[in-house]
């Protein structure tokens, strides 16, 4: 198995972290980057030689500039770029603050968006790569008290629909990863919870909130196998453009698929008849 160099961000908890363990494990060289970086201080003094780590808040653009040149010209080529960096918002959306808003954005969207637009040009120069993009079951279906997360799980789905093909020219691959749950560490400083409006506690959004609170939600994803799972979807020639990973997310997707479809097809008599000349279909 070839060495392998990889940059990722959010490497604190959760994916990024176990992503970093796994891949250090088996000696690729990994360049992790997260906002405190004592977090790795341990990992640091194991694998002096294939780890470095660099202090990045992914809603900093300018950073992101420096810090994807500086991981370049450290290991001379990356061949992964992994988006991991995440945060969320939990409550209804007319709960959330502007500030939260703003931060969901700029973390799962502007950052992930701008880390790909930093890396660019240094994987065409270098003849190709791979980008992984953590995204979520959440990026194909959604739950009330959820929306802005979806928000951003939607949005950079879109985005990379359109970037795919845009790259494919330079031998540059994505993988959108959607992950179901996981026992990740997700619902501590990654998530911010909404101020609370009463008007919502006997509706969807209370029911979510109070499902959390009761730790209704199981974790059936093993973040272990999933992080394995991605990191041998880099062997994959042509990259999958999804990975779903857990049961749930199978199912959950699965079914939100089909319902969507059978909505179109319940319109299609509608959307064939405003044509410019309507067009009849036998079925």
């Amino acid at each position: 198995m070839s060495t392998l160099s990889w940059f990722i961000t959010g490497t604190s908890s959760g994916f990024g972290r176990t992503l970093t363990e796994q891949l250090l494990a088996r000696g690729d060289r990994v360049f992790a980057t997260l906002r405190k970086t004592a977090a790795l201080d341990d990992l640091k003094s194991c694998y002096e030689n294939t780890l470095a780590v660099a202090q990045l808040d992914v809603t900093d653009t300018a950073a992101i500039r420096r810090v994807v040149k500086e991981a370049f010209e450290r290991f001379g080529k990356i061949d992964v770029v992994i988006n991991n960096a995440g945060f969320g918002v939990a409550g209804a959306a007319e709960e959330a603050t502007d500030e939260q808003i703003r931060r969901q954005i700029d973390t799962n969207v502007i950052g992930s968006v701008q880390v790909t637009r930093a890396a660019l040009p240094y994987l065409r120069a270098q003849g190709g790569g791979r980008i992984l993009q953590l995204s979520s079951m959440g990026g194909q279906l959604s739950f009330p008290g959820l929306s802005f997360y979806h928000l951003s799980k939607w949005a950079i789905e879109g985005f990379y629909e359109a970037v795919i093909p845009e790259i494919a020219p330079f031998n540059i691959q994505v993988t959108l990863i959607e992950p179901g749950v996981a026992p990740t560490g997700f619902g501590g400083e990654n998530l911010s919870r909404t101020p609370v409006m009463a008007v919502y506690e006997p509706t969807p959004v209370g029911d979510f909130r109070r499902s959390v609170a009761a730790g209704a939600f199981s974790t059936t994803g093993d973040a272990g196998k999933m992080v394995a799972a991605m990191i041998d979807s880099v062997s994959i020639n042509p990259a999958p453009k999804r990975l779903a990973l857990g049961s749930d997310a199978f199912d959950m997707i699965g079914a939100a698929l089909v319902g969507r479809l059978a909505d179109l097809y319940n319109q299609k008599a509608v959307a064939l008849s405003t044509d410019r000349v309507p067009r009849t279909d036998p079925f």
